[in-house]
């Protein structure tokens, strides 16, 4: 009998952290089997699987008293994704299967009780980190193999069940690595299903829409329904720049921790767009659980998250967004532990005006009281407003502009002028973290965002009246730097300030902080 070793990883929050398996098999004593180092739920049962695993696939161990340490111990251990690398501890520890077939080798996957492996979650950070500590190879369930395929330097190995793993280790069978496939990696060729061209009127809406694409600002909508509110935000999507290959890998990253990715689990190559229902809870939409998971702000990484009827969310559930959208990332603390997910989204909101939707109308009388509109509206506070760039009006679209069959833009023509603007962004910004003009900040925002006496005079005289924050007065320089950028101008100009001003509309005299 010998002591073997094999090496996996534990997820935390979308890193993962390298965990040595050891197996001791003692033949002294009565045959017993004890695990220890913090394993939680599916790694305690994962002595049944194993065990049933190995004996259905005619693999016989001693009568044995088993001892098995996950190291290092204060690091909790979920999932059942330790199921292989148990059983082949086991082998190698029953001297099976040699020790030194597997040094070097990562490993993860759930056993049925036949012996044939099952995917799991959080693979690409797995693959991630065995990159990182040099690994010879790491041996998958074949439906995750794809996934890990992604990490360049990395032989991946797809494994269809425990015996197979068994025989390539001692080299009795021969598996080629598995191959990363390009052609994931192109931008879809127009294969959105929607297009701003079937978007009749609402002219003032597309405007704000492409300068919140070319600058990666925040979007809310305010208008009687029926005025195409939800129409225009889910073509927003059309108009952003494609995902480059690391963006594509922090997505999928985050979305493999939360076990969203598709079967197969392929790179996500398109931004997500992510719209949750007004019910949804605090933990729902920041992330949390046990041991904290993904939340929607989080699977929105990259991508835009869409809140439809935003007053009608719980007043709780939209304040914690003030600090994901401040940071570009969310910290979830639990007594047992404390995880950062990222949360780098575009937010996109809609609302009513009032209760009955209709204040303002002038085709639709509107049945609310001022203090029932009022009372709408302060459930979204002044600082959450603050953090929104463009507020913009979007009234009912008249006939005419139903009627009409040409003049409309489409979402081609917007994404090439969003694509110029952004390119113009990375220029700019080249040697520093800042990727678009909503991350300027600080004095960053000094050198970025000069803007001359004239605009200094310009809004001071904006802010007297209208009663701007200071908070609003950076948005508003952000802003201007975007439209400046879309207009092909290396200054920010008056007219810039003015158009980036006419999108601050439900914080005016709010004076929020």
């Amino acid at each position: 009998m010998a002591l073997s070793r094999v090496l996996s990883a534990a997820l935390a929050g979308v890193e993962a952290h390298t965990i040595v398996l050891e197996c001791d098999l003692a033949r002294q004593g009565m045959p017993s089997f004890t695990m220890v180092g913090l394993a939680e739920g599916a790694v305690r049962e994962s002595k049944e699987r194993v065990f049933a695993a190995l004996k259905n696939r005619g693999f016989k161990l001693p009568p044995s008293r088993i001892t098995v340490n996950l190291a290092p111990a204060d690091v909790r251990k979920e999932g059942s994704g330790y199921d292989l690398p148990l059983a082949l501890a086991l082998l190698s520890a029953a001297e099976i299967l040699p020790a030194s077939t597997l040094t070097g080798y990562f490993l993860a996957g759930e056993l049925s009780l036949t012996g044939e492996l099952k995917p799991v979650s959080g693979i690409l950070p797995l693959a991630i980190r065995a990159r990182q500590e040099g690994a010879r190879g790491l041996l998958l369930p074949a439906e995750n193999a794809q996934e890990a395929s992604v990490v360049k330097g990395l032989d991946v190995f797809a494994i269809s069940s425990l015996d197979e793993a068994v025989r390539f280790l001692a080299g009795e069978q021969t598996l080629a690595p598995v191959a990363f496939d390009d052609s994931v990696l192109a931008p879809p060729v127009e294969a959105f299903p929607l297009d701003f061209a079937e978007v009749k009127g609402q002219e003032h809406a597309k405007r704000a829409i492409e300068i919140a694409a070319a600058g990666g600002h925040n979007l809310l909508f305010m208008g009687p329904p029926g005025s195409g509110k939800t129409m225009l935000a889910k073509r927003i999507p059309t108009v952003l720049p494609p995902l480059t290959f690391d963006e594509a890998l922090e997505v999928t990253r985050v979305y493999s921790v939360a076990g969203e990715l598709a079967r197969g689990g392929r790179l996500i190559t398109t931004r997500p767009f992510r719209s949750p229902h007004h019910t949804i809870s605090d933990a729902g939409l920041i992330g949390g659980g046990g041991v904290p998971r993904p939340g929607e702000v989080s699977l929105a990484h990259r991508g835009v998250l869409f809140l439809d009827e935003l007053p009608e969310f719980k007043k709780s559930v939209l304040e914690v967004l003030r600090q994901p959208i401040e940071d570009g990332r969310v910290t979830i603390a639990r007594a047992a532990v404390s995880l950062t997910y990222p949360a780098g989204f575009m937010l996109v909101a809609a609302m009513n005006p009032c209760p009955c939707g209709y204040h303002g109308d002038e085709r639709h009388p509107c049945t609310c009281t001022g203090a029932k509109v009022r009372a709408y509206r302060s459930r979204l506070s002044g600082p959450l407003l603050d953090r929104i760039d463009l507020q913009v009006e979007v009234p009912a679209v008249p006939y005419k502009d139903l009627k009409a069959d040409s003049g409309r833009v489409d979402s081609a023509t917007m994404r090439h002028r969003v694509l110029a603007a952004r390119a113009v962004q990375a220029t700019r910004f080249a040697g520093t973290r800042i990727l678009t003009n909503s991350q300027l900040s600080g004095k960053a925002l000094g050198t970025f965002c000069p803007i001359g006496e004239e605009g200094h005079r310009f809004l001071e005289m904006a802010n007297s009246r209208l009663g701007l924050s200071a908070r609003a007065h950076t948005r508003i320089l952000r802003l201007g730097r975007t439209i400046a950028d879309l207009d092909g101008s290396s200054d920010i100009r008056v007219e810039h300030l003015a158009e980036a001003i006419n999108y601050r509309n439900l914080d005016r005299g709010a004076g929020g902080s």
